[in-house]
């Protein structure tokens, strides 16, 4: 192993922000765009303050491709979106924004940019196409431009370059590139509405000899994946890859949005997929640098017990952690069996399939969608050892049959070697464990070829050309860590999370689904030991990228405290739509039908049909068993559809399912405002999801980023605040009740939710039906937070009968419900009669 250390650096083991620097104690996320601009916003922030939010969390504010709806595929860095009303506009609403007293904390997207069409609309990339290696943008992206190399593939051709050329597809025009004003007329290629740069000099040649002196190479969108030359966001084409691990890339697509903090306009960011970066903590601390320690939140996702590098100077993630453990601990294991046999039943699934799903989704993604990245690992291997007499014995096959894999057998994100240190346990740990278990993969034969690839992995000096080709290596370490995400991500959460359909909440961005259910012990285990580190993460129930809404996922977990009645509803419901049902319907697909029907089932009755048509074909796509993106079988899907109308429509189904949805009716407030509770008082900086504050049966993006209607509930909060408590309760209003009560205290009482004096304890109750823990300031008692768990439970006993829970000695206030106790062991009978959740305050002595 190399023996240069790791860079000089102090972490801060509480991860706080640095002197001076603002910190949220709670934040509301606003997926802003053309239907939510930024002068909008701004009327909406007297509201967030009252609501009880002290920073508002924007969604990317840089200019976007055209049409964008959330704002990831940046086309200029230079320039606040025009759509949501430029930079004028932005200023003016933070202005807003600081006035009452709130930050501004914007979500930052360093791994990519748009390939947008027109591709004119990105300066850096036309100039790279135009200009290649001598363009002043060649080091911004991860590609490999020679002065008469390949080009860099441009795969947007509707049929093979040979046929667009001869059926006269292809144009050579002139025009004012717009943008390019000063450059004057410039010679362009055109294919419908993508316009490409001419190379100088080139623009006499014959069409074909043209098309092929370029610094690119047009050609047929399906030979991405078997072609691509250049890194991009998973296995998305039309998002390229940024270098922001170059000083200068760094500096030139962030300087705006610096700018911006120094003047006091942003207080804080969100970092988007920092797997995909060069070097992750590299970047992290350029910024931390550059903002002298501003709070950050990383959206990381972690697998299972794994934990954030404590070498991140960053305050932790976006919360996709928090959110599945809360999920998990509303989940019944009573009634997975019984959900069991219904996967088994419909699907053919039985419940021990999940990790052979998962592999059979990852090794799919490997052998399509992420091929070339695959084969570029295996080339810079290869050529590694052909330079090396002691290693040329390991073919090109075996090389590539052992980093497949390797990665198949990768269970997290990445491992975080970085070239030229030395790994540390853990990151060796990782990589070490999958290769063992990769061996089973792979003939004996294979094995040393196996250890070969994982040392030079972990940066070893092996083989007898010494460290002679330290950029191939430190490019190998660095490729294989940015292809380990996403083969985790497509393969798992974008595929195998849409083909496991025992109890759907579980299958989530950032969820664990081999565990499904979270006991209350293991629970409080992961926050005592997480808070010490990371008192200022975020937690959230709802984001952007979550396949189901908060309340559709308590929804769904109610069903394993309904399973028997559940099992024999769809026996009754299956049986009665017989006929209607096609001949050859996907039973994952169907099981998945009926959870989503039940799940965004509410008071006002089922989905609408477009929503669901809409959710249907994504999920049905992403699943890629029997209809996909590329090759969709659109009669099966109109089937489909047809199928979900009718269960929505017939009077039976319906009314079978609003009297299971009635049954169920207790049990769902009862997750419901319980997952919500302890999401906004159990850990750090909370998020609420714009709109959430209210009833939502919101899916998969785009359904979740539809606009909210304000309208109805901002007069319902000033209506709330005239009452005591809600009266003439709806779901609606006892939520923002919630809510509302809770972030007001959190406004009130900081230290006891955020930052290196905040704590947390577990509180003694006498059965497994509630939950209950106590937030501490400096040691000393603030918020007590007491939930039910498994309403089903509590109902079949005929309630809590003596069961108790014990708060610390003193006075305690219910900021929900008014109602005063002393402390010792209160009845839970008393507390949670009349309301699911308690969030108990301490009078002062």
């Amino acid at each position: 192993m190399s023996e240069k250390p790791s860079q000089t650096y102090a972490p801060s083991h509480t991860h706080t922000p640095g002197e001076g620097r603002r910190a949220p104690v709670s934040t509301y996320r606003l997926q802003l765009g053309p239907d939510l601009t930024f002068s909008q916003a701004r009327e909406l922030l007297p509201y967030l303050s009252d609501l009880g939010i002290t920073d508002v969390y924007c969604s990317p504010i840089l200019q976007a491709a055209p049409g964008s709806t959330h704002g990831y595929d940046v086309t200029d860095h230079s320039t606040i979106s025009q759509p949501m009303g430029g930079e004028a506009a932005f200023r003016k609403f933070t202005d807003k924004a600081h006035e009452l007293g709130m930050g501004i904390i914007v979500d930052v997207v360093p791994n990519h940019m748009a390939v947008p069409t027109p591709l004119y609309l990105n300066k850096a990339l036309w100039s790279v196409l135009k200009y290649g290696p001598n363009s002043e943008y060649h080091d911004w992206f991860d590609i490999e431009l020679e002065e008469d190399g390949e080009g860099l593939l441009m795969p947007m051709l509707g049929s093979r370059i040979g046929a667009v050329l001869a059926n006269g597809e292809l144009n050579l025009e002139t025009m004012v590139v717009p943008g390019l004003e000063d450059e004057g007329e410039q010679h362009v290629l055109t294919y419908y509405d993508h316009v490409f740069p001419v190379r100088d000099q080139t623009e006499s040649l014959p069409l074909a000899e043209l098309v092929d002196r370029q610094f690119y190479r047009l050609a047929y969108w399906k030979v991405a994946n078997e072609e691509l030359n250049y890194r991009r966001f998973f296995d998305v084409d039309t998002l390229a890859a940024v270098r922001v691990e170059d000083k200068s890339v760094f500096d030139a697509t962030h300087e705006l949005l610096l700018h911006l903090f120094d003047e006091g306009h942003i207080d804080g960011f969100r970092i988007d997929h920092p797997d995909g970066l060069a070097d992750p903590r590299g970047y992290f601390r350029q910024l931390s640098e550059a903002t002298g320690g501003a709070w950050v939140a990383a959206e990381k996702i972690l697998d299972g017990d794994e934990e954030l590098p404590d070498d991140w100077p960053i305050a932790g993630t976006t919360g996709y952690d928090t959110a599945w453990r809360i999920q998990a601990l509303q989940t019944d294991p009573a009634g997975l069996v019984n959900l069991g046999s219904v996967l088994t039943d419909i699907t053919g699934d039985s419940p021990g399939d999940l990790p052979d799903i998962i592999m059979e989704g990852k090794e799919e993604i490997i052998r399509d969608s992420l091929f070339t990245e695959v084969d570029r690992l295996a080339h810079i291997l290869s050529e590694l050892c052909q330079e090396d007499v002691r290693l040329r014995d390991h073919t090109f096959r075996a090389l590539r049959d052992s980093v497949v894999a390797l990665l198949l057998e990768m269970d997290r994100y990445r491992a975080y070697v970085v070239p030229g240190e030395r790994p540390s346990q853990v990151a060796e740990k990782a990589l070490r464990d999958a290769a063992e278990r990769a061996k089973k993969r792979l003939a004996e034969d294979r094995h040393e070829t196996l250890e070969i690839v994982v040392e030079l992995l972990l940066g070893a000096e092996i083989g007898s050309a010494g460290r002679t080709h330290e950029a191939q290596r430190a490019e190998l370490i660095i490729r294989f860590q940015q292809t380990c995400g996403p083969v985790m991500a497509k393969g798992m959460e974008d595929t195998a999370w849409y083909r496991w359909t025992l109890l759907t909440s579980s299958c989530e961005v950032g969820s664990y689904a081999v565990m499904p259910t979270y006991s209350a012990d293991q629970f409080h285990a992961w926050v005592q030991k997480i808070l010490p580190s990371w008192p200022m993460t975020m937690t959230a129930g709802t984001t952007h990228d979550t396949k189901r809404g908060e309340d559709v996922r308590a929804r769904i977990s109610v069903l394993s405290q309904y399973s028997t009645e559940w099992s024999h509803l769809l026996e009754d419901l299956r049986a009665h739509a017989k006929k209607q049902r096609p001949a050859n319907l996907d039973g994952r697909t169907e099981n998945l039908l009926w959870q989503t029907i039940f799940g965004t089932w509410t008071a006002d009755g089922p989905i609408e049909h477009e929503r669901l048509v809409q959710y249907l074909e994504k999920a049905s796509r992403e699943q890629k068993t029997w209809t996909t993106w590329t090759e969709p079988d659109e009669d099966a899907e109109k089937a489909l559809f047809l199928y979900a109308r009718y269960l929505i429509t017939d009077p039976y189904t319906t009314e079978k399912l609003t009297e299971f949805v009635e049954l169920t009716a207790p049990a769902v407030r009862s997750a419901l405002l319980a997952a919500k509770t302890i999401q906004l008082t159990v850990l750090g900086v909370a998020d609420n999801y714009q709109g959430e504050e209210v009833l939502q049966n919101s899916l998969v993006d785009p359904d979740n980023r539809r606009p909210v209607d304000y309208r109805y509930i901002v007069p319902l909060l000033a209506e709330l605040d005239e009452q005591d408590r809600p009266s003439h309760s709806t779901l609606d209003k006892e939520k923002l009740w919630v809510v509302s009560r809770i972030l007001r205290l959190r406004k009130e009482i900081p230290g006891a939710f955020i930052g290196a004096g905040s704590g947390y304890a577990p509180l003694p109750v006498t059965t497994g039906h509630a939950f209950a823990y106590i937030r501490t300031e400096q040691d000393e008692p603030k918020v007590a937070v007491i939930t039910e768990r498994h309403y089903s439970g509590v109902a079949a006993t005929g309630g809590y009968g003596e069961h108790t829970v014990v708060i610390p000695e003193g006075t305690w206030t219910d900021v929900l419900t008014g109602t005063v106790y002393e402390g010792g062991a209160v009845l839970l009978l008393d507390m949670l009669s009349s309301f699911p959740v308690a969030v108990l305050r301490k009078e002062n002595d």
